[in-house]
């Protein structure tokens, strides 16, 4: 089974890492946030330099165990649609418990290397749109509703956390993503 470099925390606050801060993110401008990661995602997956090979750059994982730049992006769209259904879950049940998913096991399962790059960006932007409609349509008075998120321990977190984890998700696998093409390119 592969893994990736490091596990992305569930964090509160400020990650250390991208800098992304939790507390900064208000529902309201969470759907604008969630609808930048397409574009953001596309550049890298879809544009290179004369002489590159696009499909060996997106495809190359750093070390074995370390995602590729197309893993890092079927990764972000999979967790954009799963954290849809988690909202959903929220909004709907009394203090749901929400399973961890194994996902990490999905980028071999789902062959995600051997995805087409260009229908991976459409459909994570499917998938951020999704996932911004549902943040637009909870009412104000449901933010603070409770589920049990199990990952990475299990841990009682709001409709507002999870959403502003999503944005996060999104955001800081960037970071994961540049960072593999970086190392494809001998940088």
């Amino acid at each position: 089974m592969t893994t990736a470099p490091t596990t992305l925390p569930a964090v509160d606050g400020r990650c250390e890492e991208c800098g992304f801060d939790y507390d900064a993110l208000d529902p309201v401008d969470a759907p604008a946030a969630l609808r930048a990661l397409p574009r953001r995602y596309r550049a890298p997956l879809t544009r290179f330099l004369p002489g590159e090979e696009p499909s060996d750059l997106v495809r190359r994982r750093p070390a074995p165990t370390v995602w590729s730049a197309l893993e890092y992006a079927c990764h972000v769209r999979d967790v954009l649609g799963v954290q849809r259904m988690r909202l959903a879950r929220i909004l709907d049940e009394d203090h749901p418990t929400l399973e961890r998913q194994g996902m990490w096991a999905w980028a071999e399962r789902d062959r995600y290397n051997e995805s087409d790059p260009s229908v991976v960006t459409d459909e994570l932007a499917a998938a951020a749109e999704s996932l911004a409609a549902a943040v637009e349509a909870v009412p104000a008075e449901r933010w603070e509703r409770t589920a049990l998120y199990g990952y990475p321990e299990p841990t009682e977190r709001t409709a507002r956390w999870l959403v502003a984890h999503s944005a996060h998700e999104g955001h800081h696998h960037l970071l994961d993503i540049g960072r593999a093409l970086r190392s494809a390119r001998g940088r």
